[in-house]
């Protein structure tokens, strides 16, 4: 349910002026105990930036709520705990997670998923301080900081009669916005390294796809690009690594693919005249694929080396693929 105060936080990568203005705002953040609503895209390192807060002034516990995946029928309950009998099934005294939190800090992550109900509950914890668990008659006071974070546009949220008003304006003392990964693209690199060095897997060569991942735009930001990385890490065998990039990342590969092929064929002299048809976009990555490896045989009179040169891949590559695409 809870992280311990002793977790270390991880780093927030990055050198372009979007990160480093994130940066400035954490530290300011970190001097103080208002309330902060962090903002941004699924994926785009909101709890990163929530650690990153706790840890520059730790006291207490780090507490994340994902309000999200709690359970209605229980989330009262989770959030502030119960007493013996305050129904059927409640045994004895049970702690919530906000009381946890008391003394250190509280995140909850996708605040926008909060239900009205709970929402004003939330709205005594933060004006007032405290909180009354379930059956219990008597209110506890808990000194918290409260961290919230939503991919939600909340005032449209306000507008639907989905989120507070009050409420809204009691978590944005320190709004902070986290940019997502394709307003950064300069930090892709850095990125790609660090969860390379987290895995230990340093050795894996990724300079041919580079440029590709840095180019596309993450939709799932740096969660996705993590977790690309991860893939291509378990497929680290010989040209294995690139088939576990997302496919839109593959698909746009694959068209590079092809103009770099046009390009080549157009300025060598050496090699026959060649066009080729504009490609379809709605074209299958393993259509594309073959299309340039067929394309790039027949410019180069069959020689593989010249093929596998003309597309920028390994020989290796060109015949695993050639096999794969029952190319002769």
């Amino acid at each position: 349910m809870a992280a311990a105060a002793g977790m270390a936080a991880a780093p927030l990568v990055g050198r372009s002026a979007a990160i480093e203005r994130v940066r400035r705002l954490i530290e300011k953040a970190a001097r103080h105990r208002l309330p902060v609503l962090l903002l941004g895209e699924t994926g785009a390192g909101k709890e990163v930036v929530a650690r990153a807060i706790y840890q520059a002034n730790p006291r207490g516990q780090f507490v994340p709520i994902d309000c999200g995946s709690l359970v209605s029928s229980l989330m009262e309950s989770e959030l502030f705990g119960h007493v013996k009998g305050a129904f059927t099934g409640a045994a004895s005294d049970r702690q919530g997670l906000v009381e946890l939190a008391n003394g250190g800090t509280a995140f909850f992550d996708e605040i926008g998923d909060l239900p009205l109900e709970m929402q004003v509950k939330l709205l005594r914890l933060v004006q007032e301080k405290e909180f009354r668990p379930v059956g219990s008659p008597h209110w506890r006071k808990a000194e918290i900081r409260i961290i919230a974070a939503t991919h939600r546009d909340l005032r449209r949220e306000i507008a639907a009669g989905r989120f507070r008003e009050d409420l809204y304006y009691r978590l944005n003392v320190l709004p902070i916005h986290l940019p997502p990964l394709r307003e950064r693209r300069e930090d892709v690199p850095l990125l790609v390294d660090h969860f390379l060095g987290m895995m230990d897997a340093h050795g894996l060569q990724l300079d041919s796809i580079r440029n590709a991942m840095v180019d596309y735009d993450w939709p799932g930001n740096v969660r996705e690009l993590r977790h690309a990385v991860e893939r291509m890490v378990a497929m680290r065998s010989e040209g294995a690594a690139e088939l576990a990039l997302p496919t839109a990342l593959q698909n746009h590969r694959a068209a590079s693919s092809l103009g770099r092929l046009s390009e080549s064929i157009g300025v060598a002299d050496e090699l026959p005249e060649f066009s080729r048809a504009p490609v379809s976009p709605v074209i299958s990555i393993r259509d594309s694929e073959k299309q340039a490896i067929e394309a790039a045989l027949s410019a180069s009179s069959g020689d593989r080396s010249k093929a596998a040169a003309i597309l920028k891949i390994g020989r290796t590559t060109l015949y695993r693929k050639m096999k794969q695409y029952k190319i002769a």
